[in-house]
This record gives C-alpha cells, structure tokens and sequence, in this order.
C-alpha cells in the first residue's frame, strides 16, 4: 500500500513541476494539468498553421520582388523585379525609401507584363551631414 501511495504521490509531484502547477490537492494538480494538456495542443494546433502558412508562401515566392542594392560614390543603385505587375509597388517602395532616408535622384520604372523598377538614391543630406562627423 505504502509503495502505491509513493508512486501515486509522486506522479502528483510530477505533475506539479511538469505544470508548474502550485495546486495543493490532487484534484487540482489533475485540473491543472488538463489546461496544460489544453494549452500545449493549442500551440501545436497554431505552429501546424503557421508552418501551413509558410509552405504556401513558398509556393508563392516566385511571385515576391527580387531586391537588389548596389553601393555607388555617393548613393545606391537599387533594382526591384516581379514577374508580376503588383498594383500600389511603386508606391510601397517610395514610402520604403523615405522611411530609409533615401532621396531617389533618378529612377525607370517598366510596369507592363512584370514590373521593373531601377533606381539611383543618395542619403539625404541630414544623413550625410552625419556620416561627415564621424
């Protein structure tokens, strides 16, 4: 009897760590232990998803722009390419240079069947004015 008390006991102490369940009782420790149970098939329910989620971007990652930068004297040359004509990607990516600081000096933009965007930029002068103190 004893032996089956200590076994049952220490499952419960099990529980309880595995849990971290600060229940006293065992009916508690039992309680806790199934939201536990809950939680943990919640999670693995939502990484099937994600991982779902990004197997369909793969598939889909022909679609993305390619992004290319090189550096240039005072500037970068910047060159944007989709197999596909995105409406609003221009627009997107102006936003994304001032964000970034960059003042396009010169660009060609081709949106027929794809979409083509080659772009000259310089940091903009309070940046530059930064990079002179250093």
């Amino acid at each position: 009897m004893n032996s089956r008390k200590q076994k049952r006991a220490a499952l419960y102490q099990q529980l309880r760590s595995a849990t971290n369940s600060t229940s006293v009782t065992t009916t508690s420790i039992v309680v806790d232990a199934t939201r536990y149970i809950e939680e943990l098939k919640e999670k693995v329910q939502k990484l099937n998803q994600d991982i779902a989620t990004l197997q369909n971007s793969d598939e889909q990652s022909s679609s993305l722009p390619m992004v290319t930068v090189e550096t240039l004297e005072k500037g970068f040359l910047i060159n944007v390419y989709s197999e596909k004509n995105c409406p609003g990607l221009l627009v997107s990516i102006l936003e994304a240079f001032e964000r970034l600081g960059l003042e396009v000096l010169d660009a060609r933009v081709s949106c027929s069947n794809n979409y083509r965007l080659e772009a000259v930029s310089e940091v903009m002068n309070y940046l530059q004015s930064y990079r002179n103190l250093r």
